[in-house]
């Protein structure tokens, strides 16, 4: 799955369109939340890393400053707070859309497994 286009759609929410006609849309409080980098994913406690002291909530956070391509496969967000590390792919955030038809494979999909 590829992206046709990638926009802030207001000052809280961006829209992604697929190269399939889907549109995905994400606030940026749910983007920040599922942030795909090792420190937001609880894994620094599995390394025994000291999170860093902007792990802490402030209304930055959810401030998107830039969003830059990463390859052909990703886009990496720096945060209002500084925080940029995630490189949040294409497959992560097509299988991460709440959209009601998403949802509802996703949900299909359990209840097979």
């Amino acid at each position: 799955m590829q992206p046709r286009s990638i926009r802030k759609i207001s000052p809280l929410e961006i829209e992604i369109e697929w190269n399939d006609a889907h549109r995905s849309r994400f606030t940026l409080k749910q983007l920040r939340h599922i942030c795909p980098c090792a420190g937001c994913q609880g894994e620094d406690i599995l390394l025994h890393h000291v999170p860093p002291a902007q792990k802490t909530n402030s209304p930055e956070q959810y401030n998107l400053n830039e969003i830059n391509q990463v390859g052909s496969y990703a886009v990496q967000i720096t945060w209002g707070d500084g925080h940029n590390a995630g490189i949040y792919t294409w497959n992560y955030l097509s299988d991460n859309c709440s959209c009601e038809v998403c949802s509802s494979k996703r949900s299909e999909l359990n209840f097979k497994n």
